[in-house]
């Protein structure tokens, strides 16, 4: 039996979108509810996928079906394509499953020739229109279907405006327009080395094989990788006969929104022009009129058209995008699909459908995209704004900023505390630079990745940051940012756009954050929908108490190495560092124990009641050392004026030379498996165990005020159950100790961070000493893949990307096929010996609702990410439980 790739309008339904594609499901239900919608039919994706898989080429039996489609629409409409008298005319349009408006291509008026505009021209007794649309139909068919650029044309057409003193396109009379279709079809005899198609069939096989060429245009797949639209589902091609905006005063043509697409509001939003085709609309060569004056022109249209969009909105229950056209006053609907609005209108459309009984809940949830929800938490970019985008780096940490260039810390620091709004600039940024952070609007480095320093501190503070951006080209000594060919001095304007990594130059109009009673409403209802809790990545009592007013059950990971970085703490643990043994580090951890027992004080008791995951120090101590080669620059400036300067030189000397005979000794080839984690806290013990005590001095402090607290101890890095055994025990004895001395009782929990292949594939084992576990996926993803972040972010990432290697990159969304699957064994392991066992991730990945979807499906308990990403993980757990 043949297979079926033609399908007419009426055979169709709204539930046909994969086969038929969006358009042509529509078309097919908006004919079977009894619009007025003008005959078509529908070549499927089928036939788009079987012309790809056979080397571009129609799949056999293709065309037997489409001249009987032709047929039938000619039989309707009571037209005949080709025909010298009263000749259809038709245009072929895409249509893919999913929604890509503008990204693929399109022809009108197919079907005319020089016999077929007379007839056209009789029929309508019209010539002025039928020399019009044969005009539009040639340059239409010369740049899609032949690739000949548009402004061939387009010159032709102004030079003759020019000849004849017609400000428009409608000035031109029958004769001038007969002079432009002529110089057109040269046009296409000097670009192609062909005449222009006569013959209808030709056209619309040609037409027909442009339309699914453009599926894999330069912007189509562009459109697919930035929304994630899977490139194998392809488009189908609608088929439909001609109805003509351009026929006179009494047609016209619009498009139209049942509800307002920037806020939400219900209310009739649209364009339209009269005498005019649709692409006269878009192309902006005349201003099109609001579609509230066609209540004014044509009172009866306009009633007829708001009771359509009143009924489409009910039928498809989503506000609607409606293209229509009006010829010789009676009203015809070309499309309708779900409207495409902001992320503060979808929500309040989705909250208001529910509210008046369109909708359920549930279904509101699933209307909104989680990832949008990030435009409504941080100061973005005006959407009217005209930029001059200089260049591209990483989106490390979202929002937009606006600012006067400053390459030092201190510097921003300086001119922030004056009130002025600085970005600041650096190669990559290391603890020190923290006051110039805090002080800055935003962040731009020319280095790192999206866990560099700059991009995870930034993400904490809720900064915009833009990093890993190998344009930029940064003179300290000069205070100069050479990009290209421009070159920036220190004070000069620039904006960033740290949620798409654009960089851009002057200052740019930005839109503040607002979090309407609908967007509180939505998420109340997705929290009861959820089973996974959603807890932050918090490190001071300001994050947590943001976390808290967005929405978070407790802090997943609090990272005490980022308490180390404030400038006063930061010389004490570097000589913590230095010392030589433990006698020599005791007075240093009893200053940093004061230290930390405050930063715990307050991050518990902001989180009050609800559980704090406190994770001990992580990275390697060289981290917070200078670097060898500044220390060595140091020495080597110091021994040059040895000679003339005092003995306090000498000793300066001295001891910078034991500060880098230290960091030579730390120094390590591959840091990130190297000394750090557990690893740290069985070589010295009393820096964990200083840790442990300042948390449960904290909590111990806060429950004799009559403040609940829920301390829980993270281990980091651990391998073997051993390393958990002996920390553990060591945490415990800490633990009992503060208890008798303050004469309290603590409830806490101890556990571990899953973040190496070994530590999943033993986790039977481990488990017997732990009381959660906490998936580190940043870490896990690197020893899974065998991939340095920041090297393959900046080197080959974008190569696998583009090259269809990996779909996404993994440091963004969970990799389902190699680490999920590792962390399914990790799981399955660990409730195997303890079946109710707590188990969550606290990378950033708990913020991307892909990898909430594995998470949902792993049966974690919980996901932590930063506390401007809290929303999206709450409304993307609701998601995952109802499309499990």
């Amino acid at each position: 039996m043949t297979k079926k790739y033609v399908y007419l309008f009426r055979e169709g339904d709204k539930e046909m979108r994969n086969l038929l594609g969006g358009k042509g499901a529509n078309l097919a239900e908006m004919t079977n509810i009894g619009l007025n919608v003008p005959f078509g039919f529908t070549l499927t994706t089928e036939v788009c996928r079987e012309y790809y898989a056979g080397g571009e080429k129609f799949p056999p039996g293709l065309w037997e079906q489409v001249l009987p489609a032709v047929a039938d629409v000619e039989k309707a409409g009571g037209k005949k394509f080709g025909a010298v008298q009263n000749p259809l005319l038709v245009s072929v349009r895409s249509g893919a499953p999913v929604s890509m408006p503008g990204m693929m291509d399109t022809i009108l008026n197919l079907g005319l020739n020089d016999e077929t505009v007379a007839g056209l021209a009789q029929a309508t007794d019209n010539p002025r229109f039928a020399y019009d649309c044969y005009r539009r139909f040639i340059q239409m068919f010369g740049d899609v279907v032949l690739g000949i650029e548009s402004y061939h044309f387009e010159y032709v057409l102004d030079d003759v405006k020019k000849e004849r003193g017609a400000a428009y396109d409608s000035d031109l009379s029958v004769e001038s327009l007969q002079e432009v279709v002529e110089k057109f079809k040269s046009i296409i005899r000097r670009e192609t080395g062909r005449d222009f198609p006569f013959d209808p069939y030709d056209q619309l096989r040609e037409a027909a094989t442009a339309v699914f060429r453009s599926w894999n245009n330069q912007r189509a797949k562009i459109y697919r990788r930035a929304n994630g639209i899977p490139d194998d589902i392809g488009t189908a091609v609608n088929v439909q006969s001609m109805v003509f905006g351009n026929m006179g005063a009494d047609s016209g043509t619009g498009v139209a929104f049942t509800r307002n697409p920037s806020t939400g509001e219900r209310v009739l939003y649209g364009e339209f022009l009269m005498n005019a085709q649709g692409e006269d609309v878009v192309a902006g060569i005349r201003t099109p009129k609001p579609i509230s004056i066609l209540k004014e022109d044509n009172p009866a249209v306009y009633g007829q058209f708001t009771e359509i969009a009143g009924r489409l909105e009910n039928h498809y229950r989503d506000m609607q995008d409606i293209e229509f056209t009006i010829e010789k006053g009676r009203l015809y609907i070309l499309q309708t699909r779900n409207g495409k609005c902001t992320a503060a209108a979808g929500i309040r459309i989705a909250v208001e459908l529910c509210r008046e009984g369109l909708i359920s809940k549930e279904e509101a949830v699933l209307r909104i995209d989680p990832a949008q929800l990030t435009q409504l938490l941080h100061r973005r970019i005006d959407d009217s704004a005209r930029l001059d985008v200089i260049a591209h780096g990483l989106p490390a940490s979202p929002g937009a900023a606006s600012g006067r260039l400053v390459f030092d810390a201190d510097v921003a620091e300086r001119r922030g505390d004056d009130g002025e709004k600085v970005i600041l600039v650096r190669m990559e940024t290391t603890p020190d630079d923290i006051h110039g952070v805090l002080a800055a609007q935003g962040i731009l480095t020319s280095r790192g990745g999206m866990t560099s320093h700059a991009a995870v501190v930034a993400r904490h503070m809720g900064k915009p940051a833009v990093c890993g951006c190998e344009a930029l080209k940064i003179s300290y000594a000069d205070h100069r940012l050479t990009i290209g060919d421009a070159v920036f001095a220190e004070g000069d304007e620039i904006s960033i756009d740290g949620a798409t990594g654009r960089v851009m130059r002057g200052i740019i109009p930005m839109v503040d954050p607002e979090l309407s009673d609908e967007f509180l409403a939505l998420l109340g209802w997705a929290d009861n929908i959820r089973t996974m809790n959603v807890l932050a990545n918090a490190d001071t009592p300001a994050d947590a108490a943001k976390a808290r007013a967005f929405g978070a059950e407790g802090i997943g990971l609090c990272r005490t190495e980022h308490m180390f970085m404030d400038q006063t703490r930061l010389p004490i643990v570097q000589e913590m560092i230095l010392a030589n043994d433990a006698i020599e580090r005791a007075p240093f951890l009893a200053q940093l124990l004061v230290m930390q027992e405050d930063d715990f004080y307050g991050i518990l008791k902001a989180m009050a009641g609800l559980p704090v995951t406190i994770r001990l120090l992580d990275p390697p101590l060289h981290e917070f050392l200078p670097s060898i080669e500044d220390l060595t620059e140091e020495l080597l400036k110091l021994r040059l004026r040895a000679d003339s300067e005092t003995r306090e030189t000498q000793q300066e000397i001295y001891k910078k030379e034991g500060v880098l005979k230290r960091v030579r000794a730390l120094h390590e080839e591959n840091p990130m498996l190297g000394h750090r984690g557990c690893r740290l806290g069985i070589s010295f013990p009393d820096i964990y165990a200083m840790q442990s005590r300042a948390i449960f001095q904290a909590a111990a402090r806060l429950a004799r005020e009559g403040i609940p607290v829920l301390p829980q101890v993270k281990i980091p890095l651990v391998v073997h159950y051993k390393e958990l055994e002996i920390l553990r025990t060591q945490t415990e004895e800490v633990a009992r100790q503060v208890m008798r001395e303050q004469n309290v009782q603590i409830e806490y929990k101890i556990g571990t961070m899953i973040e190496i292949p070994r530590a999943a594939l033993t986790a039977d084992e481990i488990a017997r000493y732990a009381d959660f576990f906490s998936f580190g996926t940043n870490d896990l993803t690197q020893t899974t893949f065998g991939f340095s972040r920041d090297d393959a972010e900046g080197k080959f990432l974008p190569v696998y990307l583009d090259e269809g290697i990996l779909p996404h990159n993994p440091f963004a969304v969970l990799d389902p096929g190699g680490v999920g699957k590792v962390m399914a064994i990790c799981v399955e392991l660990a409730r195997s010996v303890k079946p109710d066992f707590k188990i969550g991730i606290c990378g950033e990945h708990g913020g991307d609702p892909s990898s909430i979807d594995l998470c949902q499906k792993l049966r974690l308990n919980y996901i932590s990410c930063s506390p401007f990403r809290v929303p999206v993980a709450r409304l993307g757990a609701a998601q995952s439980r109802l499309n499990k």
